[in-house]
């Protein structure tokens, strides 16, 4: 059994004002983001400037804070939010979902496509490289507030989370950002490091994402006011991902089929 390294949530405060683990980790992986931008931006055979990469990661941050808070209230624990709802503005305290967010950085990838004269797709091919270390980071983040803990194992990686009870449970944090974060982010860089039809990289991310985040499931404590939802192992986390497989598959055989390929506007 592994130990948990307790880390206090807050770095420092001063006066009235904290600085959280959490909130570093998304300024972590918005910075991430905007320097791969910025270097794949900069290479001579890409359609993007760095100034797209600027503007794209504002619209950006945007879309992953709101989406994802307002995903997780409701997806997640509506009932909750609807009675305290000033809770709903403490994110500091977690609480915030992927799908949520991924819905409003769509919602953003749109503004931006429409502002530059751009596809959707042509939008989603360049940044979903983009997204992992983003993931990695924010997994991080769950891992230091002690939330989102595994199900409870007699495996040698398990952990006794505080507030967890007194048995050792999988860090499915560490699993998620290994997964989601490390391995996706090799995936779609590598991938993506040649030109590919448009909507390729958009659908290998929805797959392996919502591949990758199915397996932890098995793993990952389902949320207490939800529990299972079917089948006594179905969650919440594996219903989501479902349709963004099925989608990342159908995009993939539009992209192969129709074989069209940005065009380059620098």
């Amino acid at each position: 059994m592994l130990t948990y390294p307790k880390i206090d949530p807050t770095v420092f405060s001063i006066g009235p004002v904290s600085v959280h683990w959490y909130g570093l980790m998304y300024l972590f992986g918005f910075l991430a983001a905007w320097l791969l931008g910025r270097y794949r931006a900069s290479k001579p055979t890409s359609i993007w400037t760095t100034e797209m990469v600027d503007d794209l990661v504002t619209f950006c941050v945007l879309g992953v804070v709101l989406g994802g808070r307002i995903g997780y209230v409701l997806f997640y624990d509506l009932s909750f939010y609807l009675s305290n709802p000033l809770e709903i503005f403490a994110i500091w305290n977690g609480g915030m979902s992927f799908h949520g967010g991924l819905l409003g950085v769509i919602v953003c990838f749109a503004l931006f496509a429409r502002k530059h004269t751009m596809t959707l797709f042509e939008v989603g091919d360049f940044f979903a490289p983009m997204v992992p270390p983003g993931l990695f980071f924010g997994r991080i983040g769950n891992f230091i507030n002690a939330e989102l803990w595994g199900r409870v194992t007699d495996a040698p990686t398990g952990m006794i989370f505080p507030g967890a009870g007194s048995l050792p449970r999988h860090p499915s944090q560490l699993y998620e950002a290994g997964l989601e974060g490390l391995m996706l982010f090799l995936i779609l860089w590598g991938f993506s490091a040649k030109p590919r039809p448009t909507r390729a990289v958009s659908g290998l991310f929805l797959i392996f994402y919502g591949s990758f985040r199915f397996i932890v499931e098995f793993f990952r404590e389902p949320d207490a006011q939800l529990g299972f939802i079917a089948f006594n192992w179905l969650t919440m986390g594996m219903l989501l991902c479902v349709p963004m497989v099925l989608f990342g598959t159908y995009l993939i055989m539009i992209a192969y089929k129709k074989n069209e390929f940005p065009t380059n506007r620098k």
